[in-house]
């Protein structure tokens, strides 16, 4: 929502600059121009950071999760995938599997 005082403010500061053109006349537009330009990007800062600000204060806080149910998920995984991998691959399957579940596992417990 836009405050009614900060459309009252950028409207002064509209009326001020224009005002400022018709007394120093076109040499001076530019200058005139961005700093009005200036001020408004100011106040759209201004307003985007009040909005990332309320956005945060909103925002439930992430519950932490549990590396004890990741483990026993892998471990209940693990099982039919050694017993696949045993019988269809031999030993280089099972040593790929039991790779795979401890760094999937790492991975979790080293997560950001």
């Amino acid at each position: 929502m836009v405050k009614p005082s900060a459309v009252s403010e950028i409207g002064e500061e509209l009326r001020a600059t224009l005002e400022a053109r018709r007394e120093v006349g076109k040499e001076l537009e530019p200058e005139l121009v961005e700093r009005f330009v200036d001020r408004l990007e100011q106040e759209m800062d201004r307003r985007i950071d009040e909005r990332l600000a309320q956005r945060s204060r909103h925002r439930a806080p992430a519950a932490p999760m549990s590396s004890t149910g990741m483990a026993l998920g892998s471990l209940a995984l693990a099982i039919p995938l050694l017993g696949i991998a045993g019988g269809t691959a031999g030993f280089p399957g099972v040593l790929m599997v039991c790779v795979a579940i401890v760094l999937v596992n790492a991975m979790w417990a080293y997560r950001p």
